[in-house]
């Protein structure tokens, strides 16, 4: 299960093996306050792009719901039946109560933090899917499966409960949400998906009684790593879990699209037995590529204690570097024309192309004219082209990816 924020990160997820994708609209969900989000116009388009590939579509209304909010609930959800979107991931009873009214299936989300049993067999009265909470254990997980699978307990389409858990992505110091960070400090609620991500920044702790500064072995004390699950994916599929999440709603194409292939090759090396500790190191030196702050298990392994950041941004091995944007597509050539208007650009550079419909394409540049003529390297206010197969748009950009030095 793929996040998408745009329709680079929607392509990109489409593109690399996701079956279904989750997505916010406008507001009222946990990246309610993201530079991207889509709208409600954008909602056909989404479905019809993953209808192409029989991928299901999630719309999330997971933050806290007050009265004045209900009237935009209803016109979400109204549209989005409309729309044929899958699913509405919600947390909040009104939402809830609001989608079974207009017949729509109801995933809970991890906002709810569900833990046991006895909390499924309650919300298979409205749902079908439904997201642990992050804190539980894989044998904790497993347990719930094996009731669910040895009780039958079914939501209302009448199919056995499905379980999800999250897989891969960012962790907040509260793990399965319900901070009040950043709402004491800045009166701006994560609940309400307007998190300031206070727990990111550097703190110094001090003994009130002596003033004495704490002496702390790490200085983001409440930043956790990013979970990463691929090494020990194996054991995830052991303990019966139906959807894996990835988390990334608000992080860019190339994130997705890494994180999406590296996930569906190891989930079908492991249908195919065919998984191996060999194919985990190169899943993970791939990972490691795109934005991570660090990897850890989570509490999935019987963890106690978290593993905190060393830092306060991105350790990623790589970066992208913008060159220039797309000019235009000669289709009978298979051509794709871009202006430079940055740095250089030369053969033999990992090149990365992102746009709307285009996703995010990533590949060794082996070919190119500059100018109409074949050099070896192009440079800014130079017109370039290059052999694709795919189609580029003006609205495409044109990166290259460049070696990231991550402080130790």
């Amino acid at each position: 299960m793929a996040p998408a924020g745009n329709f680079e990160s929607l392509q990109a997820a489409l593109d690399n093996g996701a079956d279904s994708i989750y997505f916010g609209v406008e507001q009222l969900n946990m990246r309610a306050r993201a530079t991207i989000n889509f709208t409600l116009e954008d909602l056909p388009e989404i479905v019809k792009r993953c209808e192409a590939k029989k991928v299901r579509t999630y719309l999330t209304l997971n933050t806290i719901i007050y009265d004045h909010d209900l009237s935009v609930v209803k016109t979400l959800i109204k549209q989005a039946k409309e729309s044929n979107v899958t699913a509405v991931i919600a947390m909040d009873q009104a939402v809830i109560a609001v989608a079974r009214e207009h017949n729509m299936e109801v995933h809970i989300s991890t906002q709810i933090n569900i833990t046991n049993i006895e909390t499924v067999k309650f919300y298979a009265l409205f749902a079908d899917t439904m997201v642990l909470s992050r804190e539980l254990s894989l044998r904790q997980v497993k347990h719930i499966t094996e009731q669910i699978e040895k009780e039958q307990i079914k939501g209302p389409s009448g199919r056995l409960v499905e379980i999800e858990i999250f897989g891969h992505g960012a962790l907040c110091m509260a793990v399965s949400g319900k901070c009040y960070m950043s709402l004491h400090a800045h009166n701006s609620s994560a609940n309400r998906g307007a998190c300031k991500q206070n727990c990111r920044k550097k703190y110094t702790v001090i003994d009130q009684e002596t003033g004495v500064e704490m002496e702390l072995d790490n200085e983001y004390i409440m930043s956790p790593k990013d979970l990463c699950t691929i090494d020990f994916l194996d054991q995830v599929a052991d303990a019966g879990i139906k959807v894996l999440k990835i988390e990334g709603r608000g992080r860019a194409p190339e994130y997705v699209a890494k994180v999406i292939k590296c996930y569906r090759e190891a989930i079908d090396s492991i249908a195919n037995d065919t998984y191996s500790k060999e194919q985990v190191i190169t899943w993970m030196q791939e990972l490691e590529k795109v934005y991570n702050r660090g990897f850890w298990s989570g509490y999935y392994l019987g963890q106690k204690l978290g593993e905190w950041s060393k830092g306060s941004g991105s350790h990623a091995t790589q970066k992208k570097v913008y060159i220039g944007k797309g000019v235009h597509f000669y289709p009978k050539a298979k051509i794709g024309e871009f202006k430079i208007e940055a740095y250089d650009i030369s053969i033999d550079d990992t090149i990365l192309i992102t746009g709307p419909t285009t996703g995010a394409k990533e590949f060794q540049l082996k070919e190119m004219l500059v100018n109409d003529e074949k050099l070896l390297k192009g440079t800014k206010g130079d017109s370039i082209t290059i052999p694709l197969d795919f189609r580029i748009r003006p609205s495409d950009k044109l990166y290259k990816i460049v070696e990231n030095k991550v402080e130790a």
